[in-house]
């Protein structure tokens, strides 16, 4: 806000100009008349900031300097939901990412790598209880390699692609477990791969196969569902927990209403879906149609998940030998 200085010195009563620095504005800092660094944000990033010289003086006169206090603010709320909407489709548009393939899974799954080593762990320390959740967690195993192998599919045919436009991208939740695995998998066909992460009571970091500059963090979920969509050409969900059923519903409600464009959506795990989700009862009860049954495809294998995908949009996928 400005802060005026009454009396001659503002030139109103005597028609001089006023004194440099006292009519109007508040001195916030000085300078030499060259570039001032704008004041951070708690997360290093510069503030907004609208700043002008008045160089004969050397003066910085500062108009707005909103901190973080600012923008953390109830009422700042409609420009926290512009910024998390612009920034990720601004960059993601600067990188060419225009189609990506969603993958969605358990937070909780690891390699066979780590469950095998959480086994011989718990088998040398003799604790019956950690030897049953290693064993489950062996088992599970088997889906964080299956999403590995998935997305290194899908990376290896966008590799392939000459056009940027024919190129599809492994976007997931950014985080642990099936997250990791589709992001590994990508990285390791040497694909760039998109990570939406979101901020969490217990803190949730970047699964390290993101790439850098595709990894956003969320404070609002309704802005990263958004963000999963917005681009998706597939969504590939794999055995998880509340947070998967609920965006797998979110996109199944989209796509079954058309307030999405029909997406192929393919549950991976038929065994552990069927077991979890009787849609045939909601055809029974006449709370879905028949035909809505047609939006889900199931698939036990890499190949047939990929394949399901690739025969819905007509492309010609990968060989590898």
């Amino acid at each position: 806000t400005f802060t005026r200085q009454r009396g001659a010195d503002c030139g109103r009563s005597t028609g001089k100009p006023p004194a440099q620095g006292t009519c109007g504005v508040s001195r916030s800092r000085t300078s030499t008349c060259g570039a001032v660094d704008p004041p951070l944000l708690a997360n290093g990033s510069p503030a907004v900031a609208i700043s002008v010289r008045v160089c004969k003086s050397s003066t910085l006169v500062s108009l707005f300097e909103p901190g973080p206090e600012f923008l953390l603010r109830r009422e700042t709320r409609g420009i926290r939901f512009q910024l998390e909407m612009l920034k990720p489709d601004l960059i993601q548009e600067a990188h060419h990412i225009d189609s990506t393939v969603v993958v969605f899974g358990s937070a909780r799954f690891k390699s066979h790598e780590e469950a095998a080593s959480a086994l011989d762990h718990a088998q040398l320390a003799g604790d019956t209880t950690a030897i049953a959740s290693a064993e489950r967690l062996l088992k599970q195993s088997t889906y964080y390699e299956a999403a590995r192998a998935f997305a290194n599919l899908v990376a290896s045919y966008s590799e392939a692609q000459a056009d940027e436009k024919d190129k599809l991208f492994i976007c997931t939740g950014g985080g642990p477990g099936i997250m990791e695995a589709a992001n590994r998998g990508a990285s390791e066909a040497g694909a760039p791969t998109v990570g939406l992460n979101i901020t969490l009571p217990h803190e949730q970091h970047a699964n390290p196969y993101v790439t850098p500059e595709l990894s956003f963090q969320f404070h609002y979920f309704a802005l990263r569902k958004m963000h999963f969509m917005l681009r998706a050409k597939a969504l590939v969900a794999f055995p998880g927990g509340f947070g998967t059923l609920d965006e797998l519903f979110e996109v199944i409600t989209l796509v079954q209403c058309k307030k999405a464009s029909p997406t192929p959506i393919v549950l991976f795990g038929s065994d552990y879906w069927k077991r979890l989700i009787n849609l045939d009862m909601l055809v029974e009860e006449g709370t879905i149609a028949a035909e809505d049954l047609s939006l889900i495809t199931y698939a036990d294998d890499v190949h047939d998940a990929w394949r399901a995908i690739t025969r819905f949009y007509n492309l010609q996928p990968v060989i590898k030998t």
